[in-house]
């Protein structure tokens, strides 16, 4: 199965940090996932320098996973041109062009 997560709630960092990382570097989250997408706070993650994002980033090179932050989200937080490189920002035409290709059969919001 593949998977596509949003990341928008205040406890999304805990469940990313503590639970999906983990078991994607483990690779025993049990399903593929195709990409994550990043709103409000939650883009910090993607910063260059944060721990997150730089295990995200190993991730991202090993397996092609999808990383992308809120336009708007990241301008208000002036942190556009501050991501670890291979995360984008868009919005949500470009995060459906991105993973139409994966074929994903479930979109979890966290």
């Amino acid at each position: 199965m593949k998977v596509a997560y949003l990341f928008e709630s205040e406890h999304a960092r805990e469940i990313l940090e503590n639970m999906i990382i983990p078991q994607l570097e483990e690779e025993r989250h049990g399903a593929e996932v195709a990409g994550m997408m990043f709103f409000f706070d939650n883009a910090y993650m993607l910063v260059e320098g944060c721990d997150i994002a730089s295990r995200l980033q190993a991730i991202s090179e090993k397996t092609g996973m999808l990383l992308m932050a809120c336009d708007r989200c990241c301008y208000q937080r002036d942190i556009a041109d501050k991501l670890i490189a291979p995360a984008g920002i868009g919005c949500f035409p470009n995060v459906y062009a991105a993973l139409a290709p994966a074929g994903v059969d479930q979109v979890i919001t966290l």
